[in-house]
């Protein structure tokens, strides 16, 4: 992968509301995508496992949850210093 470049059946979660992360997984369910994987870091951690709820209690009964990896990323902020953030990876198959 080059840059920037994000695999199709990634969700990033980030600050719009949890249903937009849930319509994204779900549409990504619909097109034929067999695994999505649903990623998130520090305080959103919560979020993305509201949205891995959400959509297998309501929208995709049969999805299954995974692999669930947790790590700490070094992320370098725009004045040079690094900071340690939680990082979560939720893998969601049909």
């Amino acid at each position: 992968m080059e840059g920037n470049e994000r695999p199709e059946n990634t969700i990033y979660v980030g600050k719009k509301g949890v249903m937009s992360y849930v319509l994204a997984v779900v549409t990504q369910f619909n097109n034929g995508a067999q695994t999505v994987v649903v990623k998130a870091r520090g305080k959103l951690i919560s979020r993305a496992v509201d949205v891995a709820e959400i959509v297998r209690n309501r929208f995709v009964p049969e999805a299954k949850i995974g692999n669930i990896d947790i790590k700490t990323e070094e992320l370098t902020s725009e004045d040079g210093t690094k900071n340690k953030v939680s990082a979560m990876e939720i893998t969601l198959s049909k």
